[in-house]
């Protein structure tokens, strides 16, 4: 069987995540995200992880804390579920990692934390997820980011840096978990769904 496709928008998420699977680097933002996902579709793989970093919108997310999509959405109107991340999530907290499940939101653009907390209903922000799902086709799709920044902190904080670090750790912690949830290949859009009603409920 072939293996996983991982696709990592910075070459710091790639190397963060390497030994996870086939590795493709995609470039930063919408426009890159989409020309790396159409170039994902030729390529052999038994399924797709998008992996990387993002910014923090819902109270509780640390530096550090991963988040595991159960849906996508951009900023330009696109949207996709991702019904087969509870193999993940259970593979990750057996690594011993803090897992929260929800949606992702991307942007074209960095948003200041008063922006970011106009969105509704999401976790966490990046700003490729919703244009790179497009590379799993029909094959089995994952998302999964490590917070590098909480919600209400500025880029130019002089935690950023550290913080940075501790996702990228989070990050390369759970290339095991992502080997683990491309062998047994599972969609298990119920328990994925009923993580997430605990997680809003918590």
């Amino acid at each position: 069987m072939s293996e996983v496709l991982v696709l990592a928008p910075l070459h710091v998420e790639a190397a963060a995540l390497r030994g996870s699977g086939r590795i493709l680097r995609t470039g930063m933002g919408r426009a890159k995200a989409r020309i790396a996902a159409a170039r994902a579709l030729a390529i052999d793989a038994s399924g797709v992880v998008v992996a990387g970093v993002a910014g923090g919108i819902a109270s509780g997310l640390r530096p550090g804390d991963l988040v595991c999509a159960t849906h996508v959405r951009g900023d330009d109107g696109i949207e996709a579920d991702v019904p087969g991340s509870a193999q993940l999530v259970a593979a990750l907290e057996r690594e011993g990692l803090r897992v929260h499940v929800g949606a992702i939101a991307s942007t074209s653009r960095l948003l200041p934390p008063s922006e970011r907390a106009q969105l509704d209903g999401v976790l966490a922000v990046d700003m490729e997820s919703a244009w790179l799902a497009a590379a799993a086709g029909e094959r089995p799709l994952a998302v999964l980011r490590a917070i590098a920044d909480p919600a209400g902190r500025r880029l130019t904080d002089p935690r950023v840096v550290p913080e940075g670090v501790r996702a990228l750790q989070s990050l390369r912690r759970s290339r095991a978990a992502i080997a683990e949830w491309a062998a047994a290949n599972t969609s298990a859009p119920d328990i994925v769904g009923d993580v997430y009603a605990r997680e809003l409920s918590a």
